[in-house]
């Protein structure tokens, strides 16, 4: 088994922090957005990953540090790393064929800008399965339309009317990703575009039309990071997974000086918290330093210095130095005080 994840977006809805930080390295509750995705597919699948293709996009922004994260990503799955370079976005479509080296056999492909909680069987007999979700309001996504046999036989982009209530997240499972290959060179070569980009959708439309048999795999929980909101919220709900599935988040290392930790929350190695309330719902990474404050349904990332604040539903980067009686202020592009 494969896992392909295309990730090459800059994430701009997420701005100011993925200026400096690709989207999928954002860390919720503790750990990046990719790790936990691809981990969680892992286990979903509960076979063995010979090979994870990470698409990515220009080596000034997907750099050596990137590179690195992946490969241990992978090999602590016991599989080979492969990556591969999209220097242009046209798409999902486009992303997907810059691993063409890679599309053979069975794989899944997953886009890295969103978490899941699943446990499902993939059906054996589907050429292919649609990973989706019951949503409440179907018509502010792309969702499946089923046959009788609960054989998806259309995709339907934001339907006016209703079709199904089966939301697509972004994951997909091919017996056999080497006929998705062949449509999406098929998309290509005739230039079918949407948007002006290629599209999987296409892809799977044709395979659709070969007579290909695509199953739906139902998921849990499906988590956004799309914005700083949906991205605190996911942090905030993941910490409870976590916690509920007892797990251990905070670093022994932790320094504690009257203060106090309310769960569920990340605190990372070498953390030191003085005069200070912490939670619910936050993640601290390592080496922050917090004095005299209350923080709660919050993501903070590495090595930043808050002093004097009160934060709810606050999402700060790595290296920030925030004191909540600033005068004086240095605040870069696209930063929010609210």
């Amino acid at each position: 088994m494969k896992i392909i994840v295309p990730m090459a977006g800059r994430g701009s809805r997420l701005r100011p922090h993925t200026l400096t930080v690709p989207k999928p390295l954002i860390p919720v509750a503790g750990k990046s957005i990719v790790h936990r995705l691809v981990e969680d597919i892992a286990k979903i699948l509960k076979q063995p990953i010979e090979e994870v293709a990470f698409i990515l996009g220009d080596e000034a922004f997907f750099g050596d540090d990137v590179v690195e994260s992946l490969q241990d990503l992978a090999k602590g799955l016991g599989a080979k790393a492969s990556i591969y370079r999209q220097d242009l976005p046209l798409g999902t479509g486009h992303a997907i064929m810059c691993a063409k080296e890679s599309l053979s056999g069975p794989a899944v492909i997953a886009y890295a800008d969103t978490l899941i909680r699943a446990d499902f069987e993939l059906d054996p007999a589907a050429d292919a399965v649609i990973w989706v979700k019951q949503v409440d309001q179907p018509e502010a996504f792309g969702v499946v339309k089923l046959n009788n046999n609960n054989e998806i036989i259309e995709l339907v982009e934001k339907p006016k009317e209703f079709v199904s209530d089966l939301a697509v997240i972004g994951i997909y499972y091919f017996k056999e990703v080497g006929e998705l290959k062949k449509e999406l060179q098929g998309v290509l070569d005739n230039n079918i575009q949407n948007g002006g980009e290629y599209q999987i959708n296409d892809g799977i439309k044709a395979m659709m039309a070969n007579g290909k048999v695509f199953k739906t795999g139902s998921v849990d929980e499906w988590m956004d990071c799309g914005n700083k909101d949906v991205t605190v919220e996911t942090n905030s709900r993941m910490l409870g997974f976590l916690h509920n599935d007892g797990e251990h988040l905070v670093d022994y290392d932790v320094t504690l000086e009257n203060s106090t930790i309310i769960p569920p929350c990340y605190i990372g190695e070498n953390v030191v918290l003085k005069n200070t309330t912490v939670g619910p719902n936050v993640s601290l990474g390592k080496g922050c330093h917090v004095t005299d404050s209350v923080i709660k349904n919050s993501l903070v990332q590495t090595f930043s210095q808050i002093k004097n604040a009160n934060l709810d539903n606050a999402m700060i980067g790595n290296h920030v130095s925030y004191d909540g009686k600033f005068t004086s202020i240095s605040i870069g592009d696209y930063s929010v005080l609210e």
